[in-house]
């Protein structure tokens, strides 16, 4: 199908995300791409992202770039390349696109959510692509919906501040600078344009499978709460923003507690701050230096076992994540299993 002309169609809710994004980052955005899978959300990305280069192209209009990962999960993974690059060829009759294609390696490993590690695979095929092709920041089309279901995942979880912030509006991954300029748009405003539009999409089948915890929010718990709280997704996106404030602040905290105790941390300096500031200086001490998270408990033991520890023979040997924290003489270390 004959893609219509961009100038003619009337902007989406995206666009106005996406221009914002654009107005605040136009000096550090660099060459930007967008993920995309040929579905709702990511089509209409695609398309206000050529709508924003043959606006503000000038008359050195730049490449659209379009970035799509194969994940081999599925037999329409095929195909789903086949309607991109139709697509693409489509876009390319009125602003030169370009479409670059990875296959995704997920390492299957017992006991490990496939949907994480497909999403893990997924990002480092992303990242790959954008650095083969000298790309600095590729957009994401995670939108409310999205952020309202991890929210909600993560209250299921019992997570802390940090999982209530949800999705991050940016983060790097291999060494590439990714956004979600679309936090704040909600699905269906997205999907009703495209159908007006006439803009073609694929429905990806593996989102009706109601085994996944977030396809089982999607069709049972989010109709329910369209009913219940009209404005749910504005407000879980405002606390999903208030929550990631509050985690940057105390990741601030635990910097500077580090500074004073030390890395690795002097157990006796440790042990000068409160049990909270040491459960959170610890928390940010084995995230970022040894890529361990500890669940609650393991945290509690860990604080428990150091506000004891007042002579030299006393030993420590707590299991945080897939390693033990240990003492070291006058300080702690940590050793994963080996």
């Amino acid at each position: 199908m004959p893609l219509p002309p961009l100038a003619a169609l009337v902007p989406s809710p995206v666009y106005g995300a996406l221009a914002a994004w654009h107005r605040a980052n136009a000096s550090s955005a660099g060459r930007v791409a967008v993920a995309y899978s040929g579905g709702a959300d990511s089509t209409a990305l695609l398309v206000e992202q050529a709508r924003w280069t043959v606006v503000h192209g000038g008359p050195n209009l730049t490449p659209l770039w379009a970035l799509h990962v194969h994940h081999g999960l599925q037999d329409a993974a095929d195909a789903f390349v086949d309607h991109c690059r139709a697509t693409c060829a489509e876009m390319s009759q009125q602003v030169q696109t370009r479409l670059c294609v990875a296959h995704a390696r997920v390492q299957r490993t017992a006991g490990a959510s496939i949907e994480a590690q497909a999403r893990e695979a997924r990002y480092d095929a992303l990242a790959g692509l954008a650095r083969e092709n000298l790309i600095d920041t590729v957009l994401l089309a995670q939108h409310a919906d999205d952020q309202a279901e991890t929210l909600l995942i993560a209250l299921g979880r019992g997570a802390g501040m940090a999982g209530l912030a949800g999705m991050a509006p940016t983060f790097c991954h291999g060494g590439v600078r990714f956004v979600r300029p679309m936090l704040d748009v909600a699905a269906p405003a997205v999907r009703h344009w495209l159908i007006n539009a006439q803009l073609p999409f694929l429905d990806d089948p593996s989102n009706r499978d109601e085994r996944h915890t977030r396809n089982r929010l999607r069709h049972r718990v989010m109709p329910v709460l369209e009913r219940a709280l009209p404005d749910f997704r504005a407000t879980f996106a405002r606390t999903a923003r208030l929550a990631h404030q509050a985690q940057q602040l105390l990741d601030e905290l635990a910097v500077e507690d580090l500074g004073r105790v030390g890395d690795p941390p002097a157990i006796r300096a440790l042990q000068g701050l409160s049990p909270d500031r040491q459960a959170n200086l610890l928390r940010c001490w084995l995230k970022r230096r040894h890529a361990a998270i500890g669940s609650e408990a393991q945290m509690l033991a860990l604080v428990g076992v150091v506000r004891r520890c007042m002579t030299r023979g006393h030993g420590i040997h707590i299991k945080v994540g897939q390693g033990y924290v240990e003492r070291d003489g006058e300080r702690l270390t940590y050793r994963p299993f080996l």
